[in-house]
């Protein structure tokens, strides 16, 4: 029994001698049984990252994310929330215009082609899963509404929208919606909407 007790205090003395007493101070790191998340693989912001090119840690919002929050107007700006004009909603002096908007800044053969790129990126996204990547509306919720009943289809954008009707109204429709199409305007950006109709219009004039 004599032993035992030795072997305790002695026990006792290296774990006050090794972890110290609660509030003692030390000149270095203490061992950490437990670290609960102390030390974490992550970019703290506003500090400098070697990782990146530009050797910054804070990084932009990937490019078609919504902001929780819009305080600083971003969301209005992007989305036309409150906005009037032909960039916004599409229509000149009370009715639908055709052509893209000069905000866009299309001002050569290059910015046309980036510009068409992002509205197949944005139609594959967003349309294509309901009208087909050529827009012939056999995409693959319009397969499955014709297995659950014939008479629900999508409509071809090719023939449903014709070259009559008005680049504006296009816009619109892609705004607020049409039918059992619900409105993107929360979804898509005023700019991606104008590359999706003149994608679309890419899109009819190869099908001619």
């Amino acid at each position: 029994m004599k032993y035992f007790f030795l072997a305790l205090i002695s026990f006792a003395i290296l774990i006050v001698g090794v972890f110290g007493l609660r509030g003692d101070k030390f000149s270095q790191a203490p061992i950490e049984v437990f670290p609960d998340m102390d030390h974490q693989d992550k970019v703290k912001a506003q500090t400098a990252n070697s990782f990146f090119a530009d050797g910054m840690g804070s990084r932009r919002p990937v490019i078609g994310t919504v902001p929780k929050y819009a305080d600083s107007g971003i969301m209005p700006l992007e989305f036309g929330v409150g906005r009037s004009g032909y960039y916004f909603d599409g229509k000149l002096d009370g009715s639908f215009g055709n052509g893209m908007p000069v905000e866009l800044s299309l001002s050569d053969e290059s910015d046309s082609i980036g510009f068409l790129a992002r509205g197949e990126d944005m139609f594959n996204v967003h349309c294509a899963i309901c009208h087909g990547k050529s827009g012939d509306g056999k995409g693959v919720v319009a397969a499955y509404f014709a297995k659950a009943d014939p008479i629900i289809t999508v409509p071809s954008l090719l023939t449903a929208l014709p070259a009559t009707h008005p680049d504006g109204l296009i816009y619109d429709v892609i705004s607020n919606g049409k039918g059992g199409m619900g409105a993107y305007k929360h979804n898509i950006p005023v700019r991606d909407r104008w590359a999706i109709v003149a994608y679309l219009r890419a899109l009819q004039t190869s099908n001619n």
